[in-house]
C-alpha cells in the first residue's frame, strides 16, 4: 500500500513524531493508522500522548472585573497545550467567554450540570403556571417543555446567544476554535460574584 503525504500529516498530527519516523511507522503498520500510533509509542516517538485521548489539561484562569467593581468573573477554560494556551487567539477566546459570564449570569456550563431538584422545580413553577392560566393539562405539558428550553438557553453558558454575535452560541464559538486549533477546548468551571448578591443566589 502506498503511504501518501496526507497519512503521514495526519499522523504526524496526532502523535507530534517526526515527518520521517510517521513515514516509516505507516510502512512498518501498512498503511493501518492505529498500527502505526502504537508502533511510534513503543519506539517512544509518539510526544504528544495519544491525541485522539488526550484531556485538555492546559489553558488559562482568567479575572474579569466589569462595572466599576460591582460584578467580578473568574473563569477557567482548557485546551490540550501551551502553545493554543499562548495564543492571542486564545487569550480572546477566554476573554469573551468571561465577559459573557458577567453580562448573562449563566449559571451552569452545560444542562447536564444542572441538578435534578432544580429540574424538577422550574418544572412545577411553569406547570403551575400553565393550569393557572387555565391551559389543559395535555397542553400545559407542552408549554412545560417549552419553558424549560427558554431556561436551558438561559441558565446553561454553551446554549447562551453569544453576545458579540447572537447568531452563535457559546458552543459554537468554542466549536470552531476547536476546528481552528485542531484541539480539545472546554470551559472548565467558572465563578461569577455581584456586589451584595445573597450567597444563595
Amino acid at each position: 500500500m502506498g503511504i501518501t503525504t496526507a497519512m503521514v500529516k495526519e499522523l504526524r498530527e496526532a502523535t507530534a513524531a517526526g515527518i520521517l519516523d510517521c513515514r516509516k511507522a505507516l510502512e512498518v503498520a501498512e498503511g493501518d493508522f492505529e498500527k502505526a500510533v502504537d508502533y511510534l509509542r513503543e519506539k517512544g516517538l509518539a510526544k504528544a500522548a495519544k491525541r485522539m485521548d488526550r484531556e485538555a489539561k492546559d489553558g488559562l484562569v482568567t479575572a474579569y472585573v466589569h462595572g466599576g467593581g460591582r460584578i467580578g468573573v473568574l473563569v477557567e477554560v482548557n485546551c490540550e497545550t501551551d502553545f493554543v494556551a499562548r495564543t492571542d487567539e486564545f487569550h480572546t477566546l477566554v476573554n469573551d467567554i468571561a465577559l459573557q459570564i458577567a453580562a448573562m449570569h449563566p449559571r451552569y456550563i452545560k444542562r447536564e450540570d444542572i441538578p435534578e431538584n432544580v429540574l424538577e422545580r422550574e418544572r412545577a413553577v411553569f406547570r403551575a403556571q400553565a393550569l393557572e392560566e387555565g391551559k389543559p393539562e395535555a397542553v400545559a405539558e407542552r408549554i412545560v417543555e417549552g419553558r424549560m428550553e427558554k431556561f436551558y438557553k438561559e441558565a446553561c453558558l454553551l446554549e447562551q446567544e453569544f453576545i458579540r454575535n447572537d447568531e452563535q452560541t457559546i458552543e459554537a464559538l468554542l466549536k470552531a476554535a476547536i476546528t481552528t486549533t485542531g484541539e480539545n477546548i472546554i470551559v472548565r468551571r467558572f465563578a461569577r460574584f455581584e456586589l451584595g448578591e445573597s450567597l444563595g443566589e
